[in-house]
C-alpha cells in the first residue's frame, strides 16, 4: 500500500518522547534561568549568554526555543504574571467571606509577594522594557483590574459597597498597590522594608476606597511560594 505524500516526513519530525522530554527541559531550565537573571540584573541588563550559561544550555538552544530575547522575556514575564494573577483570583473568588474581607486579603498578599519578590518584582513593576514584554505586562494588569472590578460589583450587588464605577475603582487599586511597593522595593538594600506594616496599610487603603470606611479587621496575607520561587 503506497504511503501518502507527507505522512513521512511528518512522522519524522516529530520528537521521540525521550527527545521531547529533553527539550521540555531545557525550556523550562531557560525560563527559570531568565528569572533569576532579571531578578539580579533587570531586563535591560539581561543578556542571553548569561541566561544559557545558568541554564547550562548553548545560546543557540535558547533560540531554538525563542526566537529573540524579547520572547524569552515575554514568556518568562507572562509565567510571572499568570502565577500572580491565579494567586489574586483565587483569594477574590473564596465563596462565604465579606467581599471587604476579600479585597483586602488580596491586595495584602499581593504586596507581600511583591516586597518578598525583591530584584524580580521591581524590575516586572517598575523598569522599562522592550513593547514586546511591556504588552505583556499591560495586558497583566488589565487582568488584575478586572478580577477587583468582579469582586466590587459582587460587593455593590450584594449591598456591601455603595454603588461606584467597579472597572474604574478595580484599575484604581491596582494602580494604587503597584505604586505603592515602588519605594519599598527601590530602597530595599538601604532599608528592608516592613512586609506586614506595608502590605496592611495598603491593603486598608483599597478597603477604605472602595467600602468608604476603614476595614474593622486586619488583612490576612496568605503564605504562598514567593515569586521568586521555583515555581513559574
Amino acid at each position: 500500500m503506497t504511503e501518502p505524500v507527507g505522512t513521512g516526513t511528518a512522522r519524522s519530525a516529530r520528537p521521540s518522547p525521550r527527545v521531547a522530554a529533553r527539550q521540555a527541559d531545557a525550556r523550562r531550565r531557560i525560563l527559570q534561568a531568565a528569572r533569576v537573571v532579571v531578578a539580579e540584573q533587570g531586563f535591560a541588563a539581561a543578556q542571553i549568554a548569561v541566561v544559557a550559561d545558568m541554564a547550562d544550555v548553548a545560546t543557540g538552544t535558547i533560540y531554538r526555543h525563542f526566537p529573540s530575547k524579547a520572547s524569552l522575556f515575554s514568556e518568562m514575564l507572562r509565567a510571572v504574571c499568570v502565577r500572580e494573577l491565579e494567586v489574586v483570583r483565587a483569594i477574590t473568588g473564596e465563596p462565604g467571606r465579606r467581599a471587604t474581607d476579600r479585597l483586602g486579603d488580596a491586595v495584602a498578599t499581593f504586596v507581600d509577594r511583591a516586597l518578598r519578590g525583591e530584584g524580580l518584582a521591581y524590575a516586572v513593576i517598575v523598569e522599562p522594557m522592550d513593547p514586546e514584554v511591556d504588552q505583556v505586562r499591560l495586558d497583566a494588569r488589565a487582568e488584575l483590574a478586572a478580577a477587583f472590578a468582579d469582586l466590587i460589583t459582587e460587593g455593590v450587588e450584594a449591598g456591601e459597597f455603595p454603588e461606584q464605577d467597579a472597572g474604574v475603582r478595580g484599575a484604581a487599586i491596582v494602580g494604587a498597590f503597584l505604586e505603592g511597593v515602588v519605594a519599598p522595593l527601590a530602597g530595599r538594600t538601604a532599608h528592608a522594608p516592613d512586609r506586614d506594616a506595608v502590605s496592611t496599610e495598603i491593603a486598608r487603603f483599597a478597603q477604605t476606597g472602595v467600602a468608604g470606611t476603614p476595614p474593622g479587621t486586619r488583612p490576612d496575607i496568605r503564605a504562598v511560594p514567593s515569586p521568586t520561587g521555583a515555581e513559574p
